[in-house]
């Protein structure tokens, strides 16, 4: 930790002029002192911060942030999170308003950061988590597993992919990675209360706002949802997160154990089935999803037969071979929507008619 500046010294202010101090003069809390007072605060079983964290690869501790704090700071400033603003939530080439993939990070971390300080669990750990859940998602959506998958032994899921892959350089706690990794609902539990936060922050979050995005594009209406919806969560955005939040904090301290009640759930469950058949499974939905997926597979075979012209790929693998189809894949999955088509128009010379609909990538390019 740097010297504090003693009193008495010239200090330049962000707005000029002579101002009474903001804060009391006194040396800031190492880590070690804000370790052992975040210890203190939170409930038993959260997860504690402990030095460096258990990492991949040995680091020295930061002199002020926790090893979550450190986590989140990475995922915050990296460029597979940036990315994020160019992938699909759900409509490809979204109008003003609409979700990107960013802003989904954005508001899961909202839901599942209110739900951890309800449960005095570790904050900085769930927003490591939050933020960094959907890093592994290609361009296109969902339909970006789909149209991976074939290429790879073990097929392409994002939350795997997300934290063994995409993640992985930035070198996070085990903790976060675990999260990541597991975060979906059909992959095993997290090893944490923070991680089962965030799984259930991910489906309240993509459930209400995808919905609102819905009404906003003329698809569906507020009062198409179904009864049970309406009348225990309410028609707005606002009241359906309200409902769900408090009923995760209500139910995980009444129990012990990070879930919703059976109503609740209910609610949430017959919410989602009406958002799968309305929205994403809607005739216009299954067009995008399967212009993607043409689009993705014929960029990666296309790079897996070149594989020296993937930027960035380590060696010399044979056209065809196994690693060129995983470093294509790796390179495919982190571009953007836009990027993606713009790629398939210049090097595959991809009729602009069977691009996703809506998405303008502006005039002739190459990477």
């Amino acid at each position: 930790m740097s010297e504090v500046i003693p009193v008495g010294t010239s200090v330049r202010l962000a707005h000029g002029g002579e101002r009474r101090a903001a804060v009391a003069p006194g040396p800031p809390r190492s880590r070690e002192e804000r370790e052992m007072a975040e210890a203190a605060a939170l409930v038993p079983g959260a997860t504690r911060a402990v030095g460096a964290g258990r990492r991949e690869r040995v680091e020295e501790p930061d002199s002020l942030r926790t090893c979550f704090e450190r986590d989140r700071d990475r995922i915050l400033h990296s460029s597979a999170f940036r990315r994020l603003a160019g992938k699909t939530q759900v409509f490809v080439a979204p109008a003003d308003h609409q979700r990107t993939r960013l802003t989904h990070a954005l508001e899961v971390a909202q839901v599942a950061v209110a739900i951890a300080r309800g449960l005095r669990l570790n904050v900085a750990l769930t927003e490591a988590i939050a933020l960094g859940h959907d890093c592994g998602h290609g361009p296109g959506g969902h339909a970006s597993e789909e149209a991976m998958a074939p290429y790879l032994p073990e097929g392409f899921d994002h939350a795997r992919w997300g934290a063994d892959v995409v993640l992985r350089p930035l070198n996070l706690c085990a903790e976060t990675l675990d999260g990541v990794r597991n975060h979906s609902w059909n992959r095993p539990p997290p090893a944490t209360p923070e991680g089962e936060v965030v799984s259930w922050a991910d489906r309240i979050a993509y459930v209400c706002h995808d919905f609102e995005d819905a009404v906003s594009a003329g698809i569906v209406t507020p009062g198409m949802l179904p009864p049970l919806v309406r009348e225990r969560c309410g028609a707005t955005r606002g009241a359906q997160l309200g409902t769900f939040i408090e009923d995760v904090i209500a139910t995980a301290a009444g129990t012990g154990q990070v879930g919703m009640s059976e109503e609740t759930s209910d609610a949430l469950d017959q919410f989602r089935d009406f958002n799968y058949e309305r929205i994403y499974l809607r005739p216009a939905s299954r067009a995008q999803s399967r212009a993607v997926v043409g689009l993705l597979r014929a960029l990666v075979e296309h790079l897996a037969d070149r594989p020296n012209t993937i930027p960035g790929v380590d060696g010399e693998p044979v056209a065809g071979s196994p690693e060129a189809l995983r470093a294509a894949v790796t390179w495919v999955a982190g571009m953007t929507d836009r990027f993606a088509c713009r790629a398939a128009v210049a090097h595959l010379g991809w009729d602009r008619s069977r691009l996703p609909a809506g998405i303008d990538i502006g005039p002739e390019w190459s990477w």
